[in-house]
């Protein structure tokens, strides 16, 4: 297996990045050939959640100062205007926190490299025996498209097919091209260093590893048909996930997952809810608590030095009642948003 496209998948896990779209990569908006009342569904599942829309938030508690940037993990000339934007803040910030630095991620390619029963199970049952033949062989067809012969793929750790059914063939090729995804994560933290400021990991090197260990198999199963219908569609489902990033509607990203599994992952409502409520606590609420000491204690040591701190990770784990920004607020922060013309809407 491809090294680099591999480390790419696991740190989007690690992320929760969404599927990745780029220049190179040609695909039509789907919100914009979708029926009027689907959308309206889409709309009305998302308004409730807290913090829905906005990219970019400054928090402030006293004299401390976080300003807080919601990242997409792959290549897109529209993370140009962010960069200026705030490219002068992090030059001034006390220290930058990302879910996985430089050491973080060279510690995973090791581990990846020394180990390959952390992404093969070398003992239980294949795939092929744990799913229909129909499931396979659509699977099959879909991994081979990214790089993944079916011999290989059968033996693939469930949520590490998962994960790669979220990342177009099309960029896999434009990242095997670069040798980087190239995200704003990654423009964030070379814009640190060559302002020598601190980059600090908001979580260890392994996170994505203990993240679906304890599953059951059912549940495994299950993860891998509610990631089908993306793989079905991969360059459409990447720029309308894309484009959503950037008109700063979040939320919507993940209701349209919900939706989209709902008419064509074979599962129940159900079953899509039961998945979905997994993925949330396991990918973005359980880290999102884990996050907010680190960040809070980053904020109070950079105060001392009358200063501030950037904190940067995925935009999914700003919005809801476990979001970041949410707890940010229960610790007593006061949240504003903060609007770059041609990136979200903030509010």
């Amino acid at each position: 297996m491809r090294l680099k496209p591999i480390l790419t998948a696991l740190l989007a896990a690690a992320t929760l990045a969404m599927p990745a779209a780029a220049q190179d990569c040609v695909g039509q908006n789907l919100f914009q050939t979708m029926p009027p009342k689907r959308l309206a569904e889409l709309h009305a599942a998302a308004e409730s959640v807290p913090y829905r829309r906005g990219l970019f938030w400054r928090a402030e508690k006293g004299d401390q100062r976080i300003l807080l940037l919601g990242t997409y993990h792959f290549a897109d000339p529209r993370h140009d205007l962010a960069m200026d934007r705030f490219g002068p803040e992090i030059d001034a910030a006390a220290a930058l926190l990302v879910e996985a630095g430089p050491q973080e991620e060279a510690r995973l390619a090791q581990a990846m490299a020394a180990d390959p029963s952390l992404l093969v199970d070398p003992d239980g049952p294949t795939l092929p025996e744990r799913l229909t033949d129909e499931e396979w062989k659509s699977l099959s067809a879909a991994l081979e498209e990214r790089g993944l012969p079916a011999v290989i793929a059968s033996r693939l750790r469930p949520w590490y097919v998962a994960v790669m059914l979220g990342i177009s063939p099309c960029m896999m090729r434009v990242i095997e091209t670069r040798g980087d995804p190239g995200g704003l994560d990654h423009l964030l933290v070379e814009r640190a260093q060559a302002a020598a400021v601190p980059v600090r990991a908001l979580e260890p090197w392994d996170t994505v590893f203990t993240l679906f260990q304890d599953m059951t198999p059912a549940e495994e199963e299950d993860m891998i048909r509610a990631a089908m219908p993306a793989a079905a569609h991969a360059d459409d489902y990447a720029v309308t996930l894309a484009d959503a990033y950037f008109a700063g509607d979040s939320w919507l990203i993940w209701e349209f997952g919900r939706f989209d599994a709902y008419d064509r992952s074979g599962l129940t409502r159900s079953q899509v809810d039961a998945q979905m409520r997994l993925a949330q606590e396991k990918l973005m609420d359980q880290r999102n608590k884990s996050w907010v000491q680190p960040i809070e204690q980053a904020a109070a040591q950079a105060a001392g030095q009358g200063k501030g701190v950037v904190a940067g990770f995925g935009a999914l784990h700003l919005p809801g009642k476990a979001g970041v920004l949410r707890l940010l607020e229960n610790q007593g922060w006061t949240l504003s948003p903060i609007t770059v013309k041609g990136t979200g809407d903030g509010g």
